[in-house]
């Protein structure tokens, strides 16, 4: 009995998986931080075409009620037409379209129409245009109307990833010793939330900075653009906004957007960024940079060379 129960021990104990090493979970934490940031990218662009689908959607529901409004006034015009044409003897049948109130079956009975008199000609065709114009154009809400279902779908599942790579990293986390957790570095790791920015406001760059500056301290949050919170490709847009330059939403076309900087020539104001650029951070002299780090966090100023960034810094470029 005693033999068979160290046998037991011995299978539980080798058959225990080994904890892994501090580098093991380094690695895997930066992994989770790369798929959170560039699923939030991926959001913000989604965030982004569903903004522009919504208004583009207004738009054309005013052209629709506008061209709507001409293709009733016009076809009561033709429709006085048409009967008194028929009441000559000019027409056979005109019942259908009388009693039509669709433009794409007008444009089906076009050559119905077309029968009018001669001099009527140029009034049926702007008719006919009129009723092409209405169906043209509630086919392509209809179609907006569905790309925005199908944008609000791929949000919901941007969303989604976030929130399981988070859960997945904080998982790790909770797992490690607290000497453990020490070693290992994350986004945003000591940084500094408050700091007076005492630079020139004189050129674009130095107004983007102190922007920047004057968010410290703000939360963080995925799709955010200000004024009060952001995401980090939201606060650099912002922070060069304030100074009269528009640049893009999301780091993967920021990153390609302006002329690249080396490393050793960084100036304040310059875009940084990391893990495949899939996360930015502004560049704002003496080798630190201010961050929107993750979700949790909060705008923060550290060093360039933090564990971090330094072991995940993909480029620069100056706007």
């Amino acid at each position: 009995m005693l033999a068979f129960g160290g046998l037991i021990t011995f299978a539980v104990a080798a058959g225990a998986a080994p904890q892994p090493t501090v580098t093991q979970v380094q690695a895997k934490v930066d992994k989770l931080t790369t798929q959170e940031d560039v699923a939030v990218q991926q959001l913000d662009q989604v965030t982004q075409e569903l903004r522009s689908a919504k208004r583009r959607l207004l738009m054309i529901k005013h052209e629709v009620t506008v061209q709507r409004a001409k293709f009733q006034q016009m076809r009561a015009e033709i429709s006085q037409i048409a009967t008194t044409a028929y009441e000559s003897g000019n027409m056979t049948s005109v019942g259908a379209l009388l009693t039509s109130n669709n433009p794409q079956a007008v444009l089906s009975q076009a050559s119905v129409l077309l029968q009018l008199s001669n001099d009527r000609s140029s009034q049926v065709k702007q008719f006919i245009t009129a009723a092409r114009q209405l169906s043209e154009s509630a086919q392509m809400a209809t179609r907006t109307d569905n790309a925005i279902l199908a944008l609000s779908k791929q949000r919901l599942g941007r969303e989604r990833s976030i929130r399981k790579a988070l859960a997945k990293q904080k998982a790790v986390l909770a797992t490690l010793t607290a000497q453990q957790a020490a070693a290992v570095t994350t986004v945003g790791s000591g940084g500094s939330t408050s700091a007076t920015y005492t630079g020139t406001t004189a050129t674009q760059a130095g107004k983007a900075v102190a922007y920047a500056y004057s968010k410290l301290g703000d939360p963080y949050l995925y799709g955010g653009t200000g004024p009060n919170s952001f995401d980090c490709s939201g606060l650099v847009q912002a922070a060069w906004a304030s100074a009269g330059v528009s640049i893009a939403r999301v780091t993967t076309s920021q990153a390609v957007e302006f002329p690249s900087v080396a490393r050793s020539l960084l100036q304040p104001g310059d875009l940084v960024f990391f893990a495949g650029d899939s996360h930015v951070a502004i560049y704002v002299g003496g080798g630190d940079i201010i961050d929107a780090p993750t979700t949790g966090e909060f705008v923060e100023k550290l060093s360039l060379s933090s564990s971090w960034y330094s072991a995940n810094y993909d480029g620069a470029v100056r706007p």
